[in-house]
């Protein structure tokens, strides 16, 4: 494990020091949490499924410089 071997430690011995930890700290010794997005990024979340689903909805592009003239003649 590079990260282990940079701080000069071996898995066994970080295992035994994360168990020591946690007995000291009568708990995990660091905050466990979720990973939930905030609010703009459920709402992305939200556009990309709604897009998603209705592809007919959305005009397609057969390479890349025909929607990149697109929106440069629309700006």
């Amino acid at each position: 494990m590079p990260i282990l071997s940079e701080l000069g430690l071996d898995l066994s011995t970080a295992v035994g020091m994360f168990l020591r930890q946690t007995i000291r700290h009568k708990g995990i010794p660091f905050n466990v949490t979720l990973n939930v997005p905030n609010a703009e990024t459920q709402e992305a979340l939200r556009e990309f499924q709604d897009m998603r689903e209705p592809l007919e909805l959305y005009k397609r592009y057969s390479n890349f410089g025909d929607a990149l003239k697109e929106v440069v003649e629309d700006a």
